[in-house]
Order: structure tokens, then sequence, then C-alpha cells
């Protein structure tokens, strides 16, 4: 070959690159040139290496949960409790500043913790929270950016099918990753409602005040809709975190009582039916099947890139630079927001960060806390222009005068609050690590 072996694993990159930017499936084009490199420089000692990592990612144990949570997620959307959990936390914090854009916040914190699911949070809270903002007179930007946002934060809050991949990939703790994440993704939670109340209080014609008739009504009217809808789901959430985090289940057998939760509640709210069940398992098969051709593209192509060198290039290029811990945590953090315009936050995790993983030892950096800010920083992958994804799904339901400049210009200050949040987690990491060393030592 006139190419040595580091300088082929480079080119297997720069293809790939070129491969994905021209739209090719991205687990095919993995697995060609992974096994297409290997066959021209290995010969078929690369069919072993298929075989084994494909079985290696078959017999991952920490995988198992993801089907489980899909389908809880899957059934939850389909059981219909969406209106009913917004319009009792509407009721609940109709006290509240810009108390529609907050219930519309806490409802997507929790849908979308129970689904995980970005598109179908926005999507569904496109069609019931954006209009019922609008009608209030709100500012449509505000209301755009308030439904975007909030529909993102199940990447990050547990049980997060995100940090599941992140543990697969970087081979940590699944269970200390939930409890690392729980308080960061609060934070960005809470600072996204401090922004909408703060809006509200200076600039109330943005956010303006319900009329009597659509406030609070009576205690025991909030308190009967908090208990018929907020609580049940609630309690699920609950429930499956709780077990994985103080150590009562694995994350795959919570996910399973998660999964049966999920279909009792369905049940409950009588909006269960066989033609739900099969699409919830048709969507479930789906999405695992795309995870799973990735993940298993991924280590092939990884390994022959390891195998030839190429990932001890680009180690001592890193290194060459001479960059301190926060000038790498920069550079990591730069490029994963870059790549988040072209691709999906799976194929980040489990295609780009095994690059950057094996430098995390040479820079003193804790593998839990890098995961962590990686889930912050992928909320801007579905944010930042020009290919945010949260704001397509919107536009898809927004009424036919909403223009995607409105929805891009309502996103821009929340995609300042997450970087604002990923600087206070890199200031003060004990955001992210204090709830793993209380827990587990």
């Amino acid at each position: 070959m006139f190419l040595s072996d580091p300088a082929l694993g480079i080119l297997m990159l720069v293809l790939f690159i070129v491969f994905l930017l021209l739209g090719f499936p991205i687990a095919f084009t993995l697995m060609a040139l992974g096994v297409g490199f290997g066959y021209v420089t290995r010969g078929d000692t690369v069919f072993q290496l298929f075989v084994q990592r494909t079985y290696s990612v078959m017999a991952n144990d920490v995988l198992i949960s993801i089907p489980l949570f899909l389908f809880m997620g899957y059934v939850v959307e389909r059981a219909n409790i969406l209106d009913r959990l917004f319009r009792s936390i509407q009721l609940a914090a109709g006290w509240v500043p810009g108390s529609l854009a907050v219930a519309t916040l806490i409802t997507c914190a929790m849908f979308a913790t129970a689904t995980g699911i970005v598109g179908a949070v926005v999507t569904l809270m496109g069609l019931l929270a954006f209009p019922a903002m609008l009608r209030a007179g709100y500012d449509t930007r505000l209301a755009a950016g308030v439904v975007c946002a909030g529909g993102c934060l199940g990447i990050l809050i547990p049980p997060s099918v995100m940090l599941i991949l992140y543990g697969a990939t970087a081979g940590v703790s699944v269970v200390k990753l939930y409890a690392a994440a729980f308080l960061p993704g609060l934070m960005l939670a809470g600072l996204y409602m401090l922004y909408v109340i703060v809006i509200a209080m200076v600039y109330p014609n943005r956010a303006p005040k319900l009329p009597p008739d659509q406030r609070a009504g009576s205690f025991w009217e909030i308190a009967w809709a908090l208990i018929s809808s907020f609580f049940p789901l609630a309690v699920l959430i609950s429930a499956v975190l709780g077990a994985i985090v103080f150590g009562l289940a694995t994350p795959s057998e919570a996910a399973a009582v998660g999964a049966l939760g999920s279909v009792l509640l369905a049940l409950a709210y009588r909006s269960f039916s066989l033609d739900k069940l099969k699409e919830s398992v048709f969507l479930t098969a789906r999405a695992s099947a795309m995870v799973c051709w990735l993940f298993v593209g991924s280590a092939v192509f990884s390994a022959v890139f390891a195998l030839l060198g190429g990932q001890q290039v680009v180690e001592e290029f890193v290194l060459s630079l001479n960059l301190s811990p926060v000038g790498f945590m920069l550079l990591t953090q730069a490029i994963i927001f870059v790549l988040g315009w072209p691709l999906e936050w799976t194929e980040i995790i489990v295609i780009f960060l095994p690059i950057f993983l094996p430098l995390l030892d040479n820079f003193g950096i804790d593998p839990i806390f890098f995961g962590v800010l990686v889930g912050l920083n992928l909320q801007t992958s579905f944010l930042s222009p020009p290919v945010a994804m949260a704001p397509f799904y919107l536009k898809g339901v927004a009424p036919k005068h909403i223009s995607i400049d409105e929805i891009f210009a309502g996103v821009m200050p929340f995609l300042a609050i997450v970087i604002i949040s990923m600087a206070l987690l890199y200031i003060f990491p004990e955001i992210a690590l204090w709830l793993p060393k209380a827990l587990y030592g």
C-alpha cells in the first residue's frame, strides 16, 4: 500500500464524514468502511472481528434497558394523558407569572422524562400548549422557545436513553450517570422557568396573566386534577428512577417494571387498545434496531480505526497541542456542538465520543462528569440553527403564519441558557458529582 496504516485510518474517518454529508445510511456506512479497510489491511480476520463485535453488542446487558424504556415512552405517549397533565399543572401554577409557559416546561420535563423522545414531546406540546399560549396573548417567539427547549429535556433528565448509550460506550456505571445527571437536569429546567418568570415580570405583554376564569379554581379542583393526572405519572417515573438510583434494581429490571407500569397506566385511563399496543411495539422495534445497528457499525469502525493506528494519531495530535484540562474540555465541547448540526445525538455518542474518551485520563477528567456535560451540550444539537430538529418539529404542527425564523429566534435565549448551564457545571462540578458521591461513596 502507498499509504501507511495510520494514514489509512485517517482516510477512513475523512471518507465517513464525506459519506455522511452525502446522506448515506450511517450504520451501514460505518460497517462498510470498517470491513472494507479491514479486509484490505488485515485480510479475512476482519470478518472474525465483525462477528465478535456484533456478539459483544448483543451480549451487552446495559443495552437491554433501551427497548424497554422506549416501549414505556411510546405507551405513555399514546395514553392520551398529556392534556390532563398540562391542565392540572396549569391550574396548580396559575398564580406564577407566565403560568402557561411554566406549566408547559414542567409538563415537558415530566413527559420528556417518561418518553425520552424529543420529536414526540415537541410535537404533542406544539399541538396542545403552543396554541394555548398564543390564544392567551403570549409572544410567539417566547412560546416557541418554551416548547422546543422543554421538549429536549428528556435527553438529560433520567431515565435517559442517551445516558444508557453513553454508559455502554464509555464503560461507566449507568446508575452513577443517572445520579450525576439528576441535579444538572433540574438545574437546566429551573433556569428555563426562571427566565420565563423574569420575562413575564419585566415584559408582562410578552406573557400576560390568564383571565380570572382560566386561573385556579377551588383547592379541591386543583387537588383532584393533580391526583388524577400528575401524581400517577410522577409515581411511575419516581419508582423507576428511585429503584435504579438507590440500587433496588438494575436499569433493565427497572425499565421492565416501568414498561409494565405504563401499560397499567394506559389501562387506568381507558386509553389502551390492541392497535396502540401494536404501534408501540413496532416503533420500539424500529428504534431499537436503529440503535443496535448503529452500535454494531460503530464497534466495527472503531476497532479497525484503532488497529490501523488512527486513534493513536488523534491522541498524539491532541496531546501535541499542550492543552490544559479547560482547553481540552472547550475543544471537545465545541466539536460536539458543531457535530450536533448534521448528526443525531445517537451518532455523536457511539461514533465520535470513543475518539475523545481515551484522552480523559490524560487530562484528569472524570468520565461520568464528562458524560453529563455532553448530555447538556446535546441539548444544543436540537436547538441550534440551521439544522435544529426541535424547531422543525414545532413548525410541522404550528399555525401556517408562524415562520421558522420566528421559532429559531425564540430558541436562541434558551440556547444561551444551555451554554450558561454548561459553564456553571464546569465551574461547580459538584452539581453533578455530589449525589453519586453521597449515594455510592
